[in-house]
């Protein structure tokens, strides 16, 4: 065979291919995976911001906690200083 030969023969054979998948429908399934994969694709990274926005928000209620704690612990050691200091002896 030649080489000519053998490349008409690889083109006949990839053209056959292609048809034989036209026919078996694959090409009706391009237009809902491609529909599928951009669907999920948007979810995912609507999932991941809004996951990182409740990161953040859960870090600023602990910020807030703490602040709180801290405020409180303040307030006592001020308590127990002016008590140390000035309380009945």
């Amino acid at each position: 065979m030649s080489a000519t030969s053998k490349a008409s023969w690889m083109v006949a054979a990839s053209i056959g291919a292609v048809e034989a998948l036209k026919d078996q429908g694959v090409c009706r399934w391009n237009y809902p995976l491609r529909s599928l994969h951009q669907h999920a694709k948007n979810n995912i990274r609507s999932y991941y911001q809004a996951k990182k926005l409740s990161a953040q928000s859960s870090s600023a209620i602990c910020s807030k906690v703490n602040n709180e704690k801290l405020k409180q612990s303040e307030e006592s050691l001020r308590k127990v200083m002016y008590l140390s200091c000035w309380g009945p002896n």
